[in-house]
C-alpha cells in the first residue's frame, strides 16, 4: 500500500521539477517576460512597428543616456550597453527604459518613434 502512495507522489514531484525547469528556462530566455510585458500594449506595438533610424537614435542616446552609460555606451554609472541587443530582446529593452524598475535608471518614456530609433542605435553597439 505504501508503494502505491509513494509512486504517484514521486511522479508528481518529477512533473513539478520539469515545470519548474521550464519556467526558469522561459524566464532566462526572456520569453515569459515578453508576455508579461503586454505585447498587446499600444505603445509597444507602435514602437516595434515604426522604422528605426539608428543615427537619430544615437542623438537621442547622447541627450538622454550618455550621462550614465558613457558617450560611447561603454559604461559609467550605468553599465556598458555594447552587445545589449544580444542580451536583451527589444521588448525587454523597452521595458528597461520605460519602467524605472532598475534604480538608479530613471523612468523614461520617449515618444514611440524616438524609442524605435533608440532601439535601432542600441542594435549597432
Amino acid at each position: 500500500m505504501a508503494d502505491q502512495v509513494a509512486k504517484p507522489v514521486s511522479e508528481l514531484a518529477k512533473r513539478l521539477i520539469i515545470v519548474a525547469i521550464c519556467i526558469v528556462f522561459l524566464i532566462s530566455a526572456g520569453v515569459l517576460g515578453v508576455y508579461l510585458y503586454k505585447v498587446s500594449d499600444p505603445y509597444v506595438q507602435e514602437v516595434l512597428s515604426a522604422p528605426s533610424d539608428p543615427e537619430r537614435g544615437k542623438a537621442i542616446f547622447q541627450i538622454n543616456c550618455a550621462g550614465c552609460h558613457g558617450t560611447k555606451a561603454d559604461g559609467n554609472v550605468g553599465p556598458s550597453l555594447h552587445n545589449i541587443s544580444e542580451r536583451k530582446s527589444e521588448l525587454n529593452l523597452i521595458n528597461q527604459v520605460t519602467s524605472g524598475n532598475t534604480p538608479p535608471m530613471p523612468k523614461f518614456q520617449p515618444e514611440p518613434q524616438d524609442m524605435s530609433d533608440l532601439l535601432g542605435y542600441l542594435e549597432t553597439l
